[in-house]
Order: structure tokens, then sequence, then C-alpha cells
């Protein structure tokens, strides 16, 4: 938390020196407010509220652009714009996190925030066919840097669309908007016939406009994730009562019936391609598995497996994935030194890399909720 200029500090280095001028990234301080709201719902400790609260008022004074609506990428130390380019991405992550703070404090102007922000998704950053990518200031489109990798520059990716699809579960689970649920039922339709390939089962990850995959990359850990989180959307649409991080297996409705099958074969494949008995890599590219142990795969894996075995607990064997995965996390990913969080990845081995230990996608956003899932579900 910064106490001169509101948010939170954006940068600090794997010695742990704390860099107070480093860029704040909307991503970041979304995924704050995200974690905290949730933990104060679930731990039952509304004095985590002041953390998702000091978020909640840096993200309207400092990151909402006060004329064309949407929120920035980032801003300065200071809380002036930096980068005004309008992602599809953190748009959608602003939503997540105040729809998660609605529920948890009440605050109507949350709400109200997060419906206006799905309302310039839909006006200004999709077209007939998905959701695009990148934008300036006033949605003009510009070159989807900020998520493109791998040596390729996509006009879609797997990624944006799975956290719009994160975002409005949580909207649609704390609104009711009927327009939200629609939009909902439009994304599973794309990414059951646009993203996944039945061929490989497996998800693809980096698009051309008209959805031709750019690149072979097998994301193991987008897989996993995709596993629970289409099944907490189709839970959400079937039971939008449920509270925060619950997710309930066992329904009937056509929707179920299409994706529980999708869902099914993410969590066999990497359990058979990936999952080594201890850890998952992060991705495999043209055959090659990179074998980085990324923190958030980990986790994902974690939150794949136990909501696979919730789903169906004869398969005890996804329950101990899960435990395995937590062994390696606990043993070699967690930062034991004070002052620090969780090492960015580590090798095979559990070595750790030297990377920083928060930065603007890195913030107790895949832990903390791997965590909460567990505590909430268990």
């Amino acid at each position: 938390m910064t106490p001169s200029y509101g948010g939170y500090y954006g940068y600090l280095d794997f010695d742990l020196h704390l860099n107070k001028e480093a860029v704040k990234g909307c991503i970041l301080n979304s995924r704050i407010m995200w974690f905290f709201s949730n933990a104060a719902m679930i731990l039952g400790d509304k004095s985590l509220l002041n953390e998702a609260g000091h978020a909640y008022e840096f993200l309207k004074t400092r990151f909402l652009d006060p004329v064309h609506g949407g929120v920035y990428w980032s801003v300065r130390y200071d809380g002036t714009p930096e980068e005004t380019m309008k992602h599809t991405y953190s748009n959608s992550f602003a939503i997540y996190a105040l729809s998660s703070y609605y529920d948890a404090t009440g605050d109507k102007e949350a709400l109200d925030i997060a419906l206006s922000l799905f309302r310039v998704i839909e006006a200004h950053m999709r077209d007939k066919e998905g959701y695009l990518e990148a934008f300036d200031r006033d949605y003009s489109p510009v070159k989807n840097e900020a998520l493109s990798e791998n040596g390729v520059m996509a006009t879609r990716t797997m990624n944006t669309i799975l956290h719009v699809m994160e975002a409005y579960t949580e909207l649609y689970r704390v609104s009711k908007d009927p327009d939200v649920r629609a939009r909902l039922v439009e994304i599973l339709g794309v990414m059951r016939e646009k993203i996944w390939n039945p061929k490989k089962k497996r998800q693809e990850v980096f698009f051309d406009r008209d959805y031709h995959s750019l690149i072979d990359l097998y994301s193991y850990g987008h897989d996993i994730e995709s596993s629970w989180l289409i099944d907490l959307t189709v839970s959400v649409l079937e039971n939008p009562n449920q509270g925060p991080l619950e997710i309930h297996f066992g329904g009937e409705t056509d929707m179920a019936k299409v994706m529980n099958p999708i869902t099914a074969d993410m969590r066999e494949q990497v359990l058979r391609l990936a999952f080594d008995g201890r850890s998952i890599p992060v991705e495999c590219e043209k055959g090659v598995v990179k074998q980085d142990r990324v923190w958030w795969v980990q986790c994902e894996g974690i939150n794949g497996y136990v909501s696979g075995y919730l789903k169906d607990k004869t398969r005890t064997d996804y329950l101990a994935a899960a435990e395995k995965l937590w062994d390696f996390t606990k043993t070699y990913v967690v930062d034991s030194r004070p002052g620090s969080e969780w090492f960015w990845y580590t090798d095979a081995s559990g070595v750790p890399a030297h990377d920083p230990i928060v930065e603007p996608w890195k913030c107790p956003y895949h832990n903390g909720r791997m965590c909460l899932l567990v505590l909430n579900n268990l």
C-alpha cells in the first residue's frame, strides 16, 4: 500500500528491493481488490475490506478514464496516466474486482462501475464474432503487444476470452443482469466452437481475426485453469444465487451436457501429458516442453484437480494430484524469506528463477484464489 499517492507499489525485485516509483498496473490493482474482497467474505474477516477499499478508491480516481470510459492499462507511481491503452483483458479484471467488492461491501457504486465497463467492452472491444484485444484511449485498434507472445501478434487470444468469461461470471452472479447472462452463453459457444480443438483435446492460444490458430502451442496452465473456470461459469448460470468461489455440480442443462465433456478432457489431458507426479510445466510449443514451473500454473493445477474431485469423488487421483502439486508448491515455490511472497517460477528441480516477486502481473490472485477455493470447497 502506498500512503502518499494511493494504490499499491508496483515492483519488488528478487532481492526484495522495493521500487516506490514503479508504474502501477490496473491488472495488479484489480487483482488485489478481488483477493481482499473475497478473503473478507470467505474468511469472515471484514478488516480485510480496508485493503480492498484502498484498491477500489485508486481504481475509481486514477484508472478510470473520465473522458472515454474504460480503464487505463497503467499509471505512474503518483497516479497520473502512464499507458492509456484500453485492453479488453484489463477492463475484464476491473469488472471481476468491482463485482466482488460490491458483493463484499454492498457498495452500489462499485456495481454501477462494473456494469459501465461491461458496456464499454460490448460497445467498443468486440465485433460480431467475439472479443478483440488492444485499443488506444478512444478505442481505435492498436497492436496487441501486451498479450501476444511466442513470436506471434494475435488479433484474438484464448487468454483474453477466458478472463472476459471469468469477469462476466462474477458480474452475473452478483447482478443477475440478463445482458451479461446472454454474453456468457455466447462466450461458452465461442470457447466450444472456436477455441477448443477437439482433435488435439486442447485449447488453441493465439488467433487471427477469423480464429485461425497462429502457432502450435499447448498452454497446460491455461487449460487446467479453464477446466474449472468453465465449470464455475456453467454452475453460476444454473445457480446464480451461489456464493463466491462456490461450484455446484450435477446440473442437467443442455449447457452442462455440452461443456462437461470438454472440461473433463482438459483435466485428463493435462494429467496425462503434463503432470510429472509433482508439478506441471508451463507449456509445450511445437512439441518442445518449456520446463518452467510457474507459480500460477501450479495454483491453477490445484484448482483444476480439486474441482475435478468435487465433480466426481470417485476420482481420488485428482485429489492426489492436487496434494502433490501443493507439496511441490509449498516446498519450492513459496518464498519463506520475511517480506516476500512466492517465486515467479522454478526449474523442474525446484531451483527458483531470479525474477521479480511483485510486478504488474504478479500479486495474490492465482495463489490467493487457490487457497480460498480450497478452504471454501473442501
